[in-house]
């Protein structure tokens, strides 16, 4: 992307947020398992089929609840980090979207026993067929950073500058953990001529203790993050905090266990993670700056020396008309001065002590007197590309 972006002389912008206000930009991890006979995440027409998916489908609903923690961690970063929980993919809270017909079956599943599906029929896991279910059925539902489509899921925390290998090492190693646990327990009774009902209770007892993850509604709204509350799901919106993730104990047995990553593989990766945060806002902080004072902050004192000499001229004339909107500009702009001023010095202090929660907070501070002063200084004295041009001019 870059070196086609390079020929054609344009920049590929690989950041997450290039625009406040604007949605980012990111990467949707398409997500599935595949055995000989097919894909195990593809509904089907027999019971046999049907229990098979049903099987895998609640191996993926217990990983991600128990590991919502993990998944989050794998998207974490600095870029990220200005879209998680925001109005637009990823929401820091992990959820799976089923869809409606699906989410009933579980939920059927849930409760026991063979019931009527909204297709009609019966439902009993491995010995009635399953209502056909059309691939790709729904909306998939864009504010769902975990959705089934029909025959697979799509992870869609993922940022733009990010590689999906970490995110399904994360998916592969908690998937693998759950069937393990459903391999171990169907072991017990495969020999049991009650094999389906053992499964049916299985099935049930798993989707009874992880079915708080599963969220077919709007993830953006204050009622999912009361609800979520309720429900004891992990709510991080920062890199420094879900990177902790992999300092628990839970992830070091699990990667250990299956030989993904020694503990001190999954501590050096948590180190030079934090290390990449910490260097990229220390970076970001010290450009902002830059700009702040060798471009913005000159700018803004020739507007408004431009604008004094103006009203210099106007009041040697002894012409009234205008002064008033001139002074007022003109100490407008003052003012904006006076707090880019300010923000400049708080992020120079910041960056001093290398705390990165402060130098997050400086450039915010910085950022919002910056886009005030251009839409005040003239075209022609801005020194950078204004938002509308940016955005609107080709």
């Amino acid at each position: 992307l870059r070196n086609i972006a390079d020929k054609n002389g344009l920049v590929c912008l690989m950041h997450e947020k290039p625009y406040a206000g604007i949605n980012g930009s990111g990467k949707h991890n398409n997500w599935s398992l595949s055995y000989t006979d097919g894909n195990l995440l593809n509904p089907g027409k027999n019971p046999h089929d049907n229990a098979l998916f049903l099987t895998f489908l609640c191996a993926v609903i217990k990983a991600v609840d128990t590991h919502a923690d993990l998944l989050l961690s794998s998207i974490s970063g600095a870029g990220n980090d200005h879209r998680l929980g925001a109005n637009e993919a990823p929401p820091a809270i992990i959820s799976i979207f089923l869809g409606e017909q699906l989410a009933d079956i579980i939920e059927q599943i849930k409760e026991g026993g063979a019931k009527s599906t909204k297709s009609g029929g019966t439902m009993q896991v491995g010995v009635d067929t399953l209502p056909e279910l059309p691939r790709d059925a729904t909306d998939r539902n864009r504010t769902s950073p975990f959705a089934f489509t029909g025959n697979k899921f799509e992870f869609r925390a993922v940022g733009s500058s990010q590689s999906c290998s970490g995110p399904n090492i994360v998916l592969n190693t908690i998937i693998a953990e759950a069937l393990d646990y459903i391999a171990t327990e169907l072991e017990k009774v495969q020999d049991s001529p009650n094999f389906n009902e053992e499964l049916q209770k299985l099935l049930q007892t798993i989707i009874k203790d992880h079915d708080k993850v599963i969220f077919n509604g709007d993830n953006y709204s204050q009622e999912w993050l009361e609800e979520a509350a309720k429900r004891g799901l992990p709510n991080v919106k920062n890199t420094i905090d879900s990177l902790k993730a992999l300092k628990t104990e839970k992830a070091q047995k699990l990667f250990s266990k299956y030989r993904v990553l020694s503990e001190k593989e999954l501590e050096s990766r948590y180190e030079v993670y934090k290390e990449n945060y910490d260097t990229t806002i220390i970076i970001e902080g010290n450009t902002a700056l830059e700009i702040a004072k060798t471009m913005i902050f000159p700018a803004a004192l020739k507007q408004q020396a431009a604008i004094l000499k103006n009203l210099k001229a106007l009041n040697k004339t002894g012409i009234k008309a205008g002064t008033s909107s001139l002074t007022a500009n003109a100490e407008k702009i003052g003012d904006l001065i006076d707090s880019l001023s300010s923000a400049m010095a708080t992020l120079e202090a910041s960056i001093e002590k290398e705390d990165t929660d402060a130098i997050i907070s400086a450039m915010s501070e910085l950022r919002s007197s910056a886009d005030s002063l251009e839409k005040e200084v003239d075209d022609s004295i801005w020194p950078l590309p204004k938002y509308r041009e940016l955005l609107f001019v080709y």
